[in-house]
C-alpha cells in the first residue's frame, strides 16, 4: 500500500514519472545492515542506476566498494571518484579495456571478473595492443607529444582480477554431474581443483594480481520462497540443502585458492541470502543493492521484509467503459523467465488488475476490477517494477519524497547518458 503522504507529494504529476521513497531507502539501508551482521557490504550499482541513490548507500558505514557490471559502468563510476570497484561479470569489451588501462589510476581501483583463461588472453591482447601503439607511436613520431609514452605505460599497467565460482546447487552431483542445475549458470570454476588451476595460470602471468574471489548463491539470494504450495514448499527445502553444501564446498575452494594467492577479498550473497551468508564464516564480505529499492519480486520472502522504495506513477487517461480505466504506458516487463512475477506490482489503488488480453503495454494499460471505482481521468496509479535497477532504464530521473514532499530529482544512468 502505498501511504497517503507519498500519494500527496505527487499529486497533480501528469506524466508517467518514477518517484523513489527517500525515507524507505534510508530504512532499506539500515535493514541490510541489520542482516549483515557486521559484515560490509558491497553494493551492487546495477541494482540502483542512480548515482545520488549510490553516493547516498555509500555514505552509510555498513557499505564499502562497489559491484559494477560492466567495464563502461565501472569507468563512469570511477570518474565519479568511487573506488574499489569490482565488475562483476567478465568483459570483452576490447575499447572499454583499452579505456580502463589508460585511464590514470583505474587499473588501481577496479577489479576485473574472470573465470576462464580465455579472460586472460583478453586482457593480455588489449594491453599487447596498446603497448604496440605506444613504441609505434614513440619511433615515427606520430600523434602528439608524450602519447607513445602513455600508450606504452598503459599498456604495462598491471591487472587486478577476481575469479567468479559457479555457487549453484546441483543434487547428487557425483552422478547425476549437472543435469540437475538449480540456480545461474554463470562461472564453469566449480570445485577446488578448477579454481586452484585457474589461479596458477594467473601466477604465472605477468602483470596479473589475483586479488578476489565472488560467489553468488542465485538459488538463495534470488529465489522466493513465501508460500503454501507444493512448489514453495520445495524451494525451501532446495535452500536448506544448498545452504549446507555451499557452505563446505565454498571453505573448500577458498582454502585452495588461498594456498596460491593472499586474496583481499571474498565476496557473496545477495539481499534475500544474507541471514544464511553472513554466519556462514567463508565470506569477508556481502553483496546487495536491490534491497534498497524492495522491488515487488522481494514480496515472496518469508525471512525479511524492506520497504518498498522505488514506484513508478502514470495517469489515467482513458475510461474505457465501465469497471475499466486505461493508464498512460506501464509495460515495463522485468527480465528471467516470462510469467506473471515479471510484470509490475500494482501498488495503488486496491482492487485493480490487468486485462489478460492486454497486460501492461508499452503505450497503454487497461486495468479493471473494483479500484477503478474511484479514478477519475489524470488520477495517478503506482506500480512497482519486478526488479530493482532495471526500472531507471525506462526514465531519465526519479523524483525524490520524504514525507509528503519532493525534496530533490535524482537523475538515472540514463539520464546521465550511460545506458547498461
Amino acid at each position: 500500500m502505498v501511504s497517503s503522504d507519498l500519494r500527496r507529494a505527487l499529486k497533480g504529476t501528469g506524466a508517467p514519472t518514477a518517484v523513489l521513497d527517500l525515507d524507505a531507502f534510508d530504512a532499506n539501508l539500515d535493514a541490510l545492515a541489520e542482516r549483515a551482521r557486521g559484515l560490509p557490504i558491497r553494493l551492487a550499482t546495477k541494482s540502483l542506476r542512480v548515482p545520488a541513490a549510490i553516493d547516498r548507500a555509500l555514505a552509510h558505514p555498513a557499505f564499502s566498494g562497489v559491484l559494477a557490471y560492466s567495464v563502461p559502468e565501472a569507468l563512469f563510476l570511477h570518474a565519479r571518484g568511487i573506488r574499489d570497484i569490482v565488475i562483476g561479470y567478465p568483459s570483452l569489451d576490447r575499447a572499454s579495456l583499452s579505456r580502463m588501462f589508460a585511464e590514470s589510476g583505474a587499473c588501481t581501483n577496479i577489479t576485473l571478473m574472470i573465470d576462464s583463461v580465455d579472460h586472460l588472453d583478453i586482457i593480455d591482447d588489449v594491453r599487447e595492443n596498446l603497448a604496440e601503439a605506444g613504441r609505434k607511436s614513440s619511433s615515427d613520431g606520430t600523434g602528439p607529444a608524450g602519447e607513445g609514452k602513455n600508450l606504452t605505460e598503459a599498456g604495462a599497467a598491471s591487472v587486478r582480477v577476481c575469479i567468479d565460482v559457479d555457487s549453484s546447487y546441483r543434487p547428487a552431483e557425483s552422478w547425476l554431474g549437472d543435469r540437475v542445475h538449480i540456480g545461474a549458470r554463470r562461472s564453469p570454476i566449480r570445485d577446488g581443483r578448477a579454481a586452484i588451476a585457474l589461479a596458477r595460470q594467473v601466477a604465472a602471468r605477468p602483470g596479473f594480481d589475483l586479488v578476489g574471489m565472488m560467489f553468488y548463491e542465485g538459488q538463495i539470494a534470488g529465489t522466493a520462497d513465501a508460500g503454501r504450495s507444493v512448489r514453495q514448499t520445495i524451494v525451501r527445502a532446495m535452500q536448506k540443502a544448498s545452504i549446507t553444501e555451499l557452505a563446505e564446498r565454498r571453505a573448500a575452494v577458498i582454502a585452495a585458492v588461498r594456498e596460491v594467492a593472499d586474496l583481499e577479498f571474498v565476496n557473496g550473497g545477495g539481499t534475500g541470502s544474507f541471514e544464511s551468508s553472513s554466519v556462514e564464516g567463508t565470506l569477508t564480505e556481502l553483496a546487495a543493492g536491490s534491497g534498497l529499492f524492495s522491488p515487488g519480486l522481494f514480496d515472496g520472502y518469508t525471512h525479511f521484509r524492506h520497504r518498498p522504495a522505488a514506484y513508478f506513477v502514470t495517469p489515467v487517461v482513458r475510461r474505457p467503459g465501465p469497471g475499466w480505466v486505461t493508464v498512460f504506458k506501464g509495460g515495463f516487463i522485468a527480465s528471467g523467465v516470462p510469467g506473471s512475477d515479471r510484470l509490475p506490482t500494482i501498488a495503488w489503488p486496491p482492487g485493480l488488475e490487468y486485462s489478460g488480453l492486454e497486460g501492461p503495454g508499452e503505450v497503454q494499460t487497461p486495468l479493471t476490477g473494483p479500484g477503478t471505482e474511484s479514478l477519475r481521468i489524470g488520477d495517478l496509479v503506482w506500480f512497482r517494477h519486478a526488479k530493482a535497477g532495471e526500472l531507471a532504464e525506462h526514465f531519465n530521473e526519479f523524483l525524490v519524497v520524504s514525507g509528503s514532499t519532493i525534496i530533490d530529482t535524482w537523475s538515472t544512468y540514463r539520464g546521465e547518458g550511460l545506458v547498461l
